[in-house]
């Protein structure tokens, strides 16, 4: 896995699109939440408190190394799952979660729409490597208010913080032109990963990753007749009928990596 934080690749900075397993929960701050820090160009900031959200500990030690060099920046807690993350979001009410996608108990994108109708004043930010558009544009339905890449500079995931907090938007830079792109174009043609529920999507995968509908219902703790009506459901809004048609639509959307394939 790519660990950006670790070793940064992108070389240009993002603009705004507009101006305005252990788990550990930080230390006291030495200074009050909302105390202004005086920084080197003379600019009063005010600390911003974080809580950092991945399931890889050496990522969330890669982030926590990384921001702790900025004075106005504090990681309240961190957490390794969906769950978790809920949980010290409601204990330490911080001002930005930095939200990996990929997790279990809870993926980030329902993460955020918890935490979204429970905590509408939390920012969130989505750190990820996928670049797929759907994926991207799952994140603006679900109320994130930006997308960082895993391999980007140290600077770029500071910046998105400060932005995000400030009451603005940020992507990464070939994020930023998707984001566009689609908001221009719109959402093109063909079947959408948007058009399903967050459970129709878990059923999917599951599909994808041939699973029958009781090995489905066992993993996601449900009925075997619930499952058979989101395979219904899922099948008509995409006008996919079939596994391997769905398996394709799973992997050409990056719900599943081409490895994951039963079929290869």
């Amino acid at each position: 896995m790519n660990t950006s934080l670790l070793t940064p690749l992108l070389t240009k900075v993002a603009r705004p699109l507009n101006g305005n397993n252990g788990v550990k929960t930080a230390p006291p701050a030495p200074m009050r939440k909302g105390v202004p820090q005086i920084h080197r160009n003379g600019i009063m900031k005010s600390q911003i408190n974080v809580l950092l959200v991945d399931d890889h500990p050496i990522v969330r030690k890669g982030v926590s190394s990384s921001l702790s060099k900025h004075a106005n920046i504090r990681i309240a807690a961190e957490a390794a799952d969906g769950k978790e993350a809920i949980r010290l979001a409601r204990e330490v009410k911080p001002d930005v979660v930095l939200m990996d996608m990929d997790m279990p108990q809870m993926d980030g994108l329902a993460v955020t729409q918890t935490l979204r109708a429970e905590m509408p004043r939390v920012k969130i930010v989505i750190l990820s490597m996928h670049r797929h558009t759907d994926t991207i544009l799952r994140t603006l339905q679900s109320g994130a208010s930006g997308y960082v890449l895993k391999d980007a500079q140290p600077e770029q995931l500071m910046q998105a913080i400060e932005t995000v907090h400030g009451g603005g938007t940020f992507y990464s830079p070939d994020i930023a032109s998707v984001v566009i792109s689609q908001l221009v174009h719109g959402g093109g043609e063909g079947p959408s990963t948007m058009n399903i529920t967050n459970r129709e999507r878990e059923v999917l995968i599951c599909i994808a990753e041939g699973l029958s509908n009781k090995e489905i219902a066992m993993r996601l703790g449900v009925g075997v007749r619930t499952v058979e009506t989101h395979r219904e459901r899922i099948m008509r809004k995409l006008n996919i009928h079939s596994v391997a048609g769905l398996t394709r639509f799973a992997i050409a959307n990056g719900l599943i990596s081409l490895r994951e394939d039963p079929r290869t």
